[in-house]
């Protein structure tokens, strides 16, 4: 089903965007810059959305929902926040139609213009912290801790499914605190959640830093981030977590009555993964044969496929077939089995391989006689024979070999396109020539960062938390430096 499948040799871009499309994911919409999600891809986002929900509730945060529409007016409150986003935002101006005067259409409605435009949101600190001041009083209001899934628009003038797309869905996480000290604690407990999850959960490595305040969030005092690296050796920012420090509750008048009686400002901090995670699941672990999922995120982690020439093999196919999809779901693992006669096993195999189903399972009349099953794993393609015989157990731990294989795989990869460079013409050629992550050091300065990104396209993704202090001089001016960053060109 993927002969017209490029490789990503030929084209990566391509490739991922034939990927998303063949493998029923996602496809472009009547909207420009906007997605629709098919059944499959929505399966993998669920799986995403249960893992995280409850790592989520498990550490004290619930969730809530707020209005998709903003007053203008609250944009206006934080300076660094309405400069941040003022490009990306999407503004209702009215809210009525009326025929056109040729009744040939519908035209805006000039009478029904608002008193005060909307924006649509691009993320809700805003219209949050303006709902918070009402619920904050008393330092016994803290903490706040509260989660959204939702939707947010972003106008964006060049989109890629899942990537970069006008309106995508994400989880965004806004609390409040009652000192410096625990907000920052929150900030980096996220940071940790979201890094257990992209390592445990999608297997993919990645690196826990600081973004430069070129890259931090408008409005944000520090932005914490985990950056992973794709196969075509760019970045991916994967998820952030952003320490607000009290911009936000002075701007909003969030004040809240302490201990010691004294009306103080309010901690805070906000933090989102997206829809994006779905790209970097792709990226990270597809290849020229399709979708590679992990188990843990694959919405059919089994695939079981009979073979067979006339209807009584079938039925004898399919009754050890349904035995051995009961025991793998007694185990926790999401089986199917594909009896359609409508297509033959050859193009199942190749339908399921491309759909990145970790493992399938073929049964026919020989297997039977033997009491085996053929076993072939995604991630490699490689194929054995089992004994039916405790098949349960062994699939189960296959599934968990994949999993790490997965992993071990991307970080081999990370580890063997991260590059040290001490010069600028060592920079450059590993920035144009090789790609991957690249550890070089920097004067701090925001100059100095925008004149690297204009000339070689690359940014600073992240500066490590676990980087060691090193001196040194920096590429690009040569002043001192005091340790290394990640550059890399990232989407």
């Amino acid at each position: 089903m993927a002969k017209d499948f490029q490789t990503r040799e030929e084209n990566y871009a391509q490739w991922y965007n034939d990927l998303v499309i063949k493998a029923d994911l996602a496809e472009n919409s009547a909207v420009r810059g906007c997605m629709v999600i098919k059944p499959y891809g929505y399966a993998i986002w669920e799986k995403m959305q249960s893992v995280l929900d409850k790592m989520f509730k498990d550490t004290g945060h619930v969730n809530a929902y707020f209005p998709l529409f903003i007053p203008k007016s609250f944009f206006s409150k934080e300076a660094a926040h309405v400069e941040g986003f003022a490009k990306e935002c999407a503004v209702v101006t009215h809210y009525r139609l009326k025929n056109s005067p040729d009744g040939k259409g519908v035209v805006v409605d000039e009478d029904a213009k608002l008193e005060e435009e909307l924006i649509i949101r691009p993320t809700s600190e805003t219209i949050i912290w303006d709902t918070y001041k009402n619920w904050i009083q008393s330092y016994r209001d803290l903490p706040l801790l509260i989660n959204q899934w939702a939707n947010v628009v972003r106008w964006e003038m060049r989109t890629r499914l899942f990537l970069r797309t006008t309106e995508f869905l994400w989880q965004e996480g806004h609390t409040a605190h009652s000192t410096k000290e625990e907000a920052i604690e929150e900030t980096e407990k996220i940071l940790n959640i979201y890094t257990k999850f992209a390592e445990e959960w999608m297997a993919v490595p990645v690196l826990q830093g600081i973004k430069s305040p070129n890259e931090r969030f408008a409005g944000a005092v520090e932005t914490y981030c985990i950056e992973a690296l794709m196969q075509d050796g760019k970045a991916l920012q994967c998820g952030t977590s952003h320490f607000l420090g009290q911009n936000f509750a002075k701007a909003f008048d969030v004040k809240f009555l302490s201990k010691e009686n004294k009306l103080e400002y309010v901690w805070a901090t906000s933090w989102g993964v997206s829809t994006r995670l779905m790209g970097a699941l792709i990226m990270a672990h597809s290849d020229d044969h399709g979708l590679v999922l992990p188990p843990k995120l694959a919405p059919i982690q089994v695939v079981i496929i009979p073979i067979y020439r006339k209807e009584e093999q079938l039925k004898q196919v399919s009754e050890v077939a349904q035995k051995i999809k009961k025991s793998l779901e007694e185990k926790g693992i999401s089986v199917k089995y594909d009896d359609r006669d409508t297509y033959k096993p050859g193009w199942k195999f190749s339908e399921y391989e491309f759909k990145g189903v970790p493992v399938r399972l073929a049964i026919g009349p020989r297997d039977l006689e033997n009491n085996t099953v053929e076993v072939a794993r995604r991630d490699t393609l490689e194929k054995e024979i089992l004994q039916i015989a405790d098949i349960e157990n062994k699939i189960e731990h296959l599934l968990e070999q994949i999993q790490k294989k997965l992993y071990h795989r991307a970080l081999s990869f990370r580890e063997n396109n991260t590059y040290a460079v001490d010069t600028w013409d060592e920079f450059k050629d590993v920035i144009e020539n090789k790609g991957g992550f690249v550890l070089a050091h920097w004067d701090g300065t925001a100059e100095t960062e925008e004149k690297i990104k204009d000339e070689t396209k690359a940014t600073i993704r992240t500066i490590p938390l676990d980087s060691k202090k090193e001196e040194g001089k920096c590429i690009f001016t040569g002043n001192p430096s005091k340790q290394r960053v990640v550059f890399a060109k990232a989407y």
